[in-house]
């Protein structure tokens, strides 16, 4: 799709900032939303290090990322190694109208990682989606990881001679 001209009247564009490590329903869901904000959706994807910053150093590169946010329908635009905080700079150059985030966002964070967009009132929330994320994803991972060794423990018990559990689904 081409880039609409940041100065063309009528224009709205709005920014959302993600890690997107594990791409998920979550982000789909946040993304979708924050296309019906505006005409055109700059996603920014913000780098290993920043992430690594203030939560968890990202399991999928940043190229990773990048290739799998700019595959989603919703997405017209993508940022790579996007600020973390947002500067009145920035949101010029990009010619963002609107900024959304979801809204598990404290006031006090939203000031110091989107301050010129919140004090102009272009900082929009939309809900977050319940149930998902990827520290979630992560920990089903390593459930199902550590349910799949205790099997295996159960499995060597059956070569020594030992019951196991019986189940009609193949391994």
């Amino acid at each position: 799709m081409e880039n609409p001209d940041v100065r063309a009247a009528g224009t709205s564009r709005v920014y959302v900032d993600m890690v997107g490590d594990l791409f998920h329903a979550g982000h789909v869901s946040l993304l979708r939303e924050a296309r019906r904000h505006g005409d055109w959706l700059v996603v920014g994807v913000l780098s290993d290090d920043t992430a690594a910053s203030y939560k968890r150093r990202p399991i999928m590169t940043l190229a990773e990322r990048v290739a799998v946010i700019e595959s989603c329908r919703y997405v017209d635009e993508v940022i790579e190694d996007a600020p973390f905080q947002v500067t009145e700079g920035f949101l010029a150059e990009h010619g963002i109208t609107t900024v959304v985030h979801g809204d598990d966002l404290s006031p006090e964070a939203a000031e110091f990682v989107y301050g010129p967009a919140a004090a102009a009132g272009k900082l929009t929330y939309v809900r977050r989606t319940g149930g998902i994320s990827t520290t979630q994803l992560i920990q089903r991972v390593l459930d199902a990881a550590d349910s799949r060794m205790r099997r295996g423990s159960r499995d060597e018990s059956v070569a020594r001679g030992r019951p196991a559990r019986s189940s009609p689904m193949p391994e």
